[in-house]
């Protein structure tokens, strides 16, 4: 992957991949030149959510936390995510995979749910969550900025980027021409 082309850009490890982040509270853009002629764009992210997101929940210290994505500095995606487990007295739903505010249930439309988490949750093998989030965007021009960022409330936390962040597998753009 090369950073030159990202704004806040960084690289680490986890499960034995080199991944985009992690971020909390904070955008990452990456800005992709020498589009061939189009009117649609299909973006395609693989998104971890690590540790304790608590999708809708809206206690004023805990949630709820967003997750975004921007074309070109417009927003296409205003999303919720929950790594909470759903019992039947209490289960802290997530908007993903609509926009919010939607009531689904923790972990829908995951690809993948036992992975361990990455600070807080570090021993639990289902404290981080991974999908592949897709967008069919119309869109013209030689280059797309590309935005993904978060607002994550947790001020009951001493360590607010080791109780929950997000990263980025992979990132992947086609172009289409739709008439």
């Amino acid at each position: 992957m090369d950073l030159h082309n990202f704004e806040n850009g960084r690289l680490f490890v986890f499960q034995n991949d080199t991944i985009l982040g992690n971020y909390n509270n904070e955008e990452v853009s990456v800005t992709i030149p020498g589009l061939p002629y189009h009117n649609v764009v299909r973006v395609t992210i693989e998104l971890l959510i690590h540790d304790s997101w608590d999708g809708n929940l809206d206690e004023g210290f805990s949630g709820p936390d967003f997750w975004f994505m921007k074309v070109d500095g417009e927003e296409v995606m205003r999303t919720t995510f929950s790594n909470s487990p759903c019992e039947s007295t209490y289960c802290i739903r997530q908007s993903y995979p609509h926009d919010y505010f939607r009531q689904n249930l923790p972990k829908e439309g995951a690809i993948q749910t036992i992975l361990p988490g990455l600070c807080h949750l570090r021993g639990t093998p289902n404290g981080t969550t991974k999908y592949r989030v897709t967008r069919l965007i119309k869109h013209e021009g030689p280059s797309v900025k590309l935005t993904l960022g978060d607002e994550l409330v947790q001020t009951n936390s001493p360590d607010p980027k080791c109780d929950e962040s997000w990263s980025v597998g992979k990132i992947e753009l086609s172009t289409f021409v739709v008439q």
